[in-house]
Order: C-alpha cells, then sequence, then structure tokens
C-alpha cells in the first residue's frame, strides 16, 4: 500500500469515515494530504483538550462558516470520537448563540445522524 493510501486509512479511521475531498486531494497533489494530516492529528487526537471536545469546537466553527458539507463531516466525526446527543445539542446551542439560525441551518442534514443513532 503506497505512503498517501496509508494516510488516508488512517485518517478514515481516526474520523470513522473517509471524506470525499481527501480522496480527491490524493489524486490531485499527494503531498497536501501530509498537511492536511498534521492539522488533522491535532485535532483528533487527545491533548490538553480530548479529542472529542476538539471535534465539537470544529462542528461550531465550520456551522458559523455555514458549510454544510463540512458540518456533515464533523458531525460524523464527532459521533465516532463518542459524543452524546446532549453533548451535541449543547454544542447546537453555542452555534445558535454565537453565529445565529443561518448556522444552525447549516447543521439541517447533519443532525438527521443523531436521528440515526
Amino acid at each position: 500500500m503506497s505512503e498517501h493510501k496509508e494516510i488516508l486509512e488512517s485518517m478514515g479511521e481516526k474520523m470513522g469515515f473517509t471524506p470525499g475531498i481527501l480522496e480527491t486531494l490524493e489524486e490531485l497533489d499527494p503531498e497536501f494530504l501530509h498537511k492536511y494530516r498534521r492539522c488533522d492529528h491535532k485535532i483528533l487526537t487527545d491533548g490538553a483538550l480530548p479529542a472529542k471536545t476538539k471535534v465539537l469546537m470544529a462542528l461550531a466553527v465550520v456551522a458559523s462558516k455555514q458549510c454544510e458539507s463540512c458540518t456533515m463531516a464533523q458531525m460524523k466525526s464527532a459521533l465516532n470520537h463518542g459524543a452524546t446527543k446532549e453533548e451535541i445539542m449543547e454544542t447546537m446551542d453555542v452555534i445558535f448563540m454565537t453565529s445565529g439560525a443561518p448556522a444552525v441551518a447549516a447543521c439541517r442534514e447533519a443532525l438527521k445522524l443523531l436521528k440515526e443513532k
């Protein structure tokens, strides 16, 4: 297996899925995956903050940017990291208070994942 495929597999294991954008990036510029992995590693591993907390923070940030595909990816990652419905809904409160209804709306499809649990 190539080094780049191993990076994709490793990142996919940590998130619980492999975002399609990573596969596209691997095709276009395999070296970009190294940069992406360094950043992802900071979020997806425990440090002073648990990875689950950092993923919930990332969910709030991408929701504030109103990126629907990003909220889906972060929601999947949050669930994979053991976030509970209550933790996610409290994060939704923070999203609403800091970024308003449009940011909450960006989570519309991602929130459907909670109904599947």
